[in-house]
C-alpha cells in the first residue's frame, strides 16, 4: 500500500495550530458588536478583571508560590494605570470582561511581589495556561499597536483610542487607523527523496539551536510565493509544492506566523550570511535527538510550544 506524501493529507493532526503556544484564546470578543463606551461598562461590570502591562511587559502577582495575571480594578491605582489606552479583550462564557491595561510605573519600579515577564518567557517556562497565554498574546499586541500609533500618519496630530482600543482616530483630520497583523511564513523545507529536512542557525539563536527557516510576507505576495523566495534568498534551495500545516499568534509585537512544508526541488545549500548563520540539512535520526535534547548539549531544536517545533515534531511523526 502506497503512503501519500505529507503535501497530500493534514496527518498527524487536524488542527495543529491548536498546539502552539498562545493560540488557546477562548474569549468571546464580540467584534460586530464594539461600540463607543463598551470599555467604560466592561470596567463597571463587577467581577472584571485585567491584564496589566508595563512597556512590553505583563506584570504577574507573586507570592513565592502562586503567579497570576488578574487584577481587580481596585488594585490598579499603585501601577498607575492608563485607562484611556486601556483595551477590551472580550467576555469569558460567565460574561466576565477581560481588559488588557497600561500602566504607567516601570517595570524596574515594581514592588517585589510583582514579576514583570515578556510574552517568550510566559510559553517558554510555563508560567500561564493555555486560555491565558491567549489573553496575554492578545492583549500584548493591542497595546503596542495603540502604544506606537499615538499621533496620526497623515498630519500628525494626536490620536485617540476608540471602541475599546480596537481605532485610533485623529483629533484633527479624523483619520482613522486600525490594528495590524504582520504575517510571517515560517518553514520546514522536506528533502522527501532523502527522508531529511533543512534547518538553519539565525545569529541571534542561542549556541547549538537549529530552527526552520522564517520571514515577512511582503506586499503583493501570496504565503506561497513568500516561501519560496525566503527560502531561496537564505539558503539557494528551490522549492516546489508549498503546504499549509499550522499558524500562532507571535506578540512580538503583533505577527501571525504562518507555518508550512515545503518541498525542496534542489538540495545545494548558498547560505546568505547576512541573514542567517548557518544552514545544513538534518536526517530524521539526527532531528528525533535533537527534539529531545536540552540546550548546552550540541545540536537541539526550538521549544515545545514554538511552532517551529511544531511543524518539526510532525514530520517526525509523519506515518511511513
Amino acid at each position: 500500500m502506497m503512503i501519500a506524501s505529507l503535501f497530500d493529507t493534514d496527518s498527524p493532526h487536524p488542527e495543529p495550530s491548536s498546539l502552539t503556544a498562545f493560540s488557546g484564546n477562548k474569549l468571546d470578543r464580540q467584534s460586530e458588536y464594539r461600540e463607543e463606551g463598551c470599555l467604560e461598562k466592561a470596567l463597571a461590570v463587577e467581577g472584571a478583571h485585567i491584564l496589566a502591562f508595563t512597556g512590553n511587559k505583563l506584570i504577574l502577582k507573586h507570592d513565592g508560590q502562586i503567579l497570576d495575571p488578574l487584577f481587580a480594578a481596585y488594585e490598579l491605582p499603585e501601577l498607575k494605570p492608563d485607562f484611556d489606552n486601556a483595551v477590551l479583550l472580550g467576555y469569558l462564557e460567565t460574561g466576565e470582561p477581560r481588559i488588557a491595561m497600561p500602566v504607567g510605573i516601570p517595570a524596574e519600579d515594581l514592588a517585589a511581589h510583582f514579576k514583570p515577564t515578556e510574552a517568550r518567557a510566559l510559553y517558554r517556562d510555563g508560567l500561564l495556561d493555555e486560555e491565558l497565554l491567549g489573553e496575554a498574546a492578545q492583549g500584548a499586541a493591542l497595546i503596542h499597536w495603540n502604544a506606537t500609533n499615538r499621533f496620526c500618519g497623515k498630519c500628525g496630530a494626536p490620536t485617540e483610542s476608540r471602541i475599546g482600543g480596537y481605532r485610533r482616530v485623529c483629533s484633527a483630520c479624523q483619520h482613522m487607523t486600525f490594528p495590524r497583523t504582520d504575517p510571517v511564513v515560517i518553514m520546514l523545507a522536506v528533502d522527501a527523496e532523502q527522508g531529511r529536512c533543512l534547518l538553519g542557525r539565525s545569529h541571534h539563536f542561542q549556541e547549538g539551536m537549529y530552527s526552520c527557516l522564517a520571514g515577512f510576507v511582503e506586499p503583493g505576495e501570496t504565503i506561497e510565493h513568500a516561501v519560496r523566495r525566503e527560502t531561496f534568498e537564505e539558503a539557494g534551495i528551490e522549492i516546489g509544492r508549498v503546504r499549509y500545516h499550522a499558524s500562532q499568534p507571535w506578540p512580538m509585537p503583533h505577527s501571525l506566523m504562518i507555518g508550512c512544508y515545503a518541498e525542496a526541488t534542489s538540495t545545494d545549500i548558498r547560505i546568505d550570511e547576512q541573514e542567517i548563520a548557518d544552514c545544513r540539512w538534518f536526517s530524521r535520526g539526527e532531528v528525533e535527538t535533537m527534539l529531545e535534547a536540552l540546550p548546552g548539549g550540541g545540536f537541539f531544536a526550538p521549544p515545545k510550544g514554538a511552532i517551529a517545533h511544531r511543524l518539526i515534531r510532525d514530520w517526525i511523526d509523519w506515518p511511513r
